[in-house]
């Protein structure tokens, strides 16, 4: 009996989705940083471009709420982006808020990405991994992953997670919307 499309293996998803080339759209959190010195942002960019992908956009957003559903709002309805990076405003501080300004944009949360997150952050940064409140999701048709805004952070995010799966992500986020990309 040959396996139906939704019974297939994890291998046969991802080479399924090879020839999809996801657009990245990453957005540094902060108050104080400029482009001119956005190391997290530039490491972001490096890694997306290094992987063979496109940076669609990239901006630095205020650490508040308003300004930052905005502007994933701007980005989540954006033609060419298919994954949206957020680097910052993840830990447990009074001024870290973007897990709570963008959970709500989660359609269908990715629990797994936060946890797996923690457990490869935990063997470089020891036990102050329990602090990051890293969260992934599909956001309309769109890859969102919150992430802290250091940029060690912020490569261990992608190297280990988010692209080697970006292109398997976005086939299946289509799935379920294929009027939105």
């Amino acid at each position: 009996m040959a396996k139906g499309d939704d019974t297939r293996s994890v291998d046969e998803h991802r080479a399924a989705a090879r020839g999809e080339r996801p657009g990245f759209a990453l957005v540094t959190v902060s108050d104080t940083r400029s482009e001119a010195d956005d190391v997290t942002g530039r490491r972001m960019r490096e890694l997306v471009e290094g992987a063979g992908l496109e940076v669609v956009d990239q901006l630095i957003v205020r650490d508040e709420t308003a300004p930052l559903r905005s502007a994933v709002s701007a980005l989540l309805a954006h033609h060419g982006v298919d994954v949206i990076v957020v680097a910052g405003g993840t830990g447990v501080s009074p001024r870290d808020v973007s897990i709570e300004a963008l959970e709500p944009f989660f359609d269908r949360p990715l629990p797994g990405f936060g946890e797996l997150f923690r457990m490869l952050s935990h063997r470089e940064i020891g036990a102050a991994a329990l602090l990051s409140r890293a969260a992934g999701g599909v956001a309309d048709g769109c890859g969102l992953f919150v992430v802290p805004g250091s940029p060690a952070a912020a490569q261990l995010a992608l190297s280990e997670l988010i692209l080697p799966e970006a292109a398997h992500l976005v086939a299946q986020a289509r799935r379920f919307r294929p009027d939105v990309r």
